[in-house]
């Protein structure tokens, strides 16, 4: 099955190193960015998720989980977790799920399903697939796929930027104009009338096209 935005995120139970979960009630009512990894350590893997727990406070100030995955068992990601420490600085501070039978890689469309049933004896290469970020809503939509190349570290401050985008959208119907950032003027989404819009802007915008309708980004 092909996943694409808009989809429910699949549901799964796995292990991993903060216990065994069911994804959908681990991610409860908060946001949840879950990223995938072809293999424990890895060079690129390694420097990406030792920023991402240094960047954790900017996710719970969201109120948003992180999850990673990679294709090995949880004991070698306990394992690697010293190393991404000595190296990065950043102490893993959220669960790595084990999938070691490549259970979920499949389920989240990241690998063939003749790709077999264990880790064991593949290569990174073999997993280069499993290179993704998913930004799964509370609805348990999912809002966000994009896939990573191996070689290619991954810029979790652009996710975090797309985070505030979409979370913008979800409380206030506008949308974010090309590379906005946060505090920036916004769009009105066209879903909502002038008339629906007079209501929740009643300062007005700026209109260059009737459709392209800018206001200053809304606070909560």
């Amino acid at each position: 099955m092909t996943l694409r935005i808009g989809d429910t995120a699949p549901d799964f139970e796995a292990e991993t190193t903060e216990g065994r979960i069911k994804f959908h009630d681990w991610g409860g009512d908060a946001w949840v960015i879950l990223f995938s990894h072809p293999k424990d350590f890895t060079p690129v893997c390694t420097t990406e998720l030792g920023y991402m727990a240094r960047l954790k406070p900017e996710f719970d100030q969201r109120n948003t989980k992180i999850i990673g995955l990679s294709v090995d068992p949880v004991d070698d990601h306990a394992r690697w977790a010293a190393d991404i420490e000595e190296v990065t600085g950043g102490k893993v501070n959220y669960p790595m799920i084990g999938d070691s039978d490549l259970k979920v890689a499949k389920l989240y469309n990241m690998l063939p399903a003749e790709a077999g049933d264990s880790s064991e004896g593949r290569t990174p290469v073999d997993n280069a697939t499993v290179r993704n970020v998913f930004v799964v809503g509370p609805d348990k939509k999912i809002k966000l796929i994009i896939a990573y190349p191996m070689s290619t570290g991954r810029n979790f401050d652009e996710i975090l930027r797309v985070l505030d985008s979409i979370q913008l959208t979800a409380r206030h119907q506008v949308a974010t104009p090309v590379n906005w950032q946060k505090g920036e003027e916004v769009i009105i989404v066209p879903a909502v009338s002038d008339e629906a819009a007079k209501e929740k802007f009643p300062e007005g915008w700026k209109a260059p096209k009737p459709y392209l309708r800018i206001v200053p980004q809304p606070t909560d």
